[in-house]
């Protein structure tokens, strides 16, 4: 399968080439700066900025499905990166006949999302990370996932909880809607979205998806995630 995979250079996009890759898959690589992206067999690089309509329209012509791995940081000014570039991506698939998207959202954007026995990270990570300092960003998630929802594509919208590196798929776990945990690390995320791209189990439906053979360091989590993120 051609797949065009947005946020390509970013740490989730890195581990959806490499696995895309090394499961058989041609990759079109959609980033804007295509420097960090080492030529291989299987890879192809396109440049380009997500809410560019004419070279989003560009990178996917001819691909079969579109996984979207882009990512912001948090700020305190308004956040379009999610929402924009859905739009962009919608339209262009949308043009080209191709209907199969995956798009990172979060399990925040499910406003049930609890994990069960995670009484500190509810009380107090949470309200204070996600909700506070993450707001902009998440409430462009939610944008995003109401733009992608209204179009007729075979969608589905793939919510992690906190993400974090490491370097191998685990035994991470799915489920509708959003998954009950706090963590996700970025390998089983990318694991993920190339399994439903095969089984279509969430058509047209979110995702959620947590790791739980693992753990990270909170703080670093924070730091890479939220503030350092690029």
């Amino acid at each position: 399968m051609r797949i065009a995979v947005f946020g390509a250079n970013g740490p989730t996009g890195r581990h959806l080439t490499d696995q895309a890759i090394a499961a058989g898959h041609e990759v079109v690589a959609v980033t804007r700066r295509p420097g960090s992206l080492p030529a291989r067999p299987g890879l192809t690089v396109a440049v380009a900025d997500a809410t560019d309509l004419a070279a989003v329209d560009a990178a996917v012509s001819g691909t079969n499905a579109v996984l979207s791995a882009l990512g912001a940081r948090f700020s305190k000014e308004t956040v379009t990166t999610y929402s924009a570039s859905a739009a962009a991506i919608t339209a262009a698939m949308t043009r080209h006949g191709i209907t199969r998207l995956l798009a990172v959202s979060s399990s925040i954007a499910d406003p049930q999302w609890r994990p069960s026995g995670a009484h500190f990270f509810n009380h107090v990570l949470d309200p204070l990370v996600n909700r506070r300092l993450g707001r902009t960003l998440h409430d462009d998630m939610r944008r995003m996932e109401a733009v992608i929802r209204k179009t007729h594509l075979d969608w589905t919208l793939v919510r992690p909880s906190g993400l974090f590196e490491h370097p191998i798929v685990t035994d991470y776990r799915t489920a509708e809607t959003s998954a009950d945990g706090v963590f996700t690390a970025r390998s089983d995320l990318a694991a993920s979205m190339l399994r439903e791209l095969e089984e279509q189990r969430y058509l047209r439906k979110a995702m959620g998806v947590i790791t739980t053979a693992v753990k990270p360091n909170i703080a670093k989590l924070i730091w890479n995630e939220g503030v350092k993120k690029k």
